[in-house]
């Protein structure tokens, strides 16, 4: 079996190593909150001190359900659209939309940085659908390789809570104007954890978070319409139930007291007009 040194991976890259835990570890339970073998190989063959991101948990596992919800709803309409995953990581979604029958069609787009496009080349199989394109999601020539003639779907997970506000709305706003039409799925932080970890988050004893400049609380996303050119409406997302205080998590009744509703994550997508 080959085994990657997951040292390779600095800084925000590294990050997709805490997802990547928080996933794979879920997968392999027999109630976990998402079946995703190729996280499970993934989480079983980069060596890396997983133990340092703290204790385990559902959030990852849970978000990438919501994205997979929301990405087989447009590919369901939408079999040929290209999916452009900006600054894809380590995530599995490919697959797993693979299994659930609607990537046939489809043309992937995966964006990241050199470093984490070698693991990725390495570790996951290689399948005519997919174009690697090993760079910034912020450089913008990515644009030009994407061929949205049959619609397009446009995912940051994971990406937007660790820009500058002003890299964020102008990456939005880029998107809308260069594709018109075609939606674009993102998640974010609530302000006051954006705060919190530009003050100094510590998983654990040995790692302090990146800090996550970019915070939005979900009427602050919901009102994107009003503040971006071309965004034609914002939906919240709501991620699915899971296990325990998970599952109360996603009570509709909670989300009705305003306290609770601006301290929460949120996961929006985009349609462009």
């Amino acid at each position: 079996m080959t085994v990657i040194d997951g040292n390779t991976l600095e800084g925000v890259s590294a990050t997709t190593l805490w997802t990547l835990h928080n996933r794979g570890t879920e997968a392999k339970r027999s109630d976990g909150v998402i079946r995703d073998p190729w996280a499970v190989t993934l989480l079983d063959t980069i060596e890396y001190d997983y133990r340092k991101f703290g204790k385990p948990n559902q959030s990852h596992g849970l978000r990438a359900r919501a994205f997979d919800i929301a990405a087989r709803d447009y590919l369901s309409a939408h079999p040929a659209a290209a999916v452009v995953a900006l600054a894809e990581g380590l995530q599995t979604s490919f697959w797993r939309l693979d299994q659930a029958g609607v990537a046939d069609g489809l043309t992937w787009y995966s964006v990241d940085l050199p470093p984490v496009m070698a693991i990725r080349e390495e570790l996951l199989p290689a399948d005519d659908r997919i174009q690697a394109l090993a760079q910034s999601a912020l450089d913008r020539s990515w644009m030009d390789r994407v061929d949205a003639s049959h619609g397009a779907f446009i995912t940051a997970e994971g990406l937007l809570m660790y820009l500058e506000p002003d890299d964020v709305y102008s990456l939005i706003a880029d998107c809308a104007a260069r594709f018109p039409g075609a939606r674009m799925l993102f998640d974010s932080v609530p302000p006051w954890f954006s705060r919190r970890t530009i003050k100094g988050l510590k998983l654990s004893d040995r790692y302090l978070a990146p800090a996550m400049p970019f915070g939005l609380t979900v009427d602050e996303a919901l009102a994107l319409p009003d503040r971006i050119p071309g965004v034609r409406t914002a939906h919240d997302i709501v991620l699915p139930p899971g296990r325990g205080m998970w599952k109360l998590a996603a009570s509709p009744a909670l989300d009705r007291i305003a306290a609770l509703r601006r301290a929460r994550p949120s996961i929006t997508l985009l349609e462009f007009g």
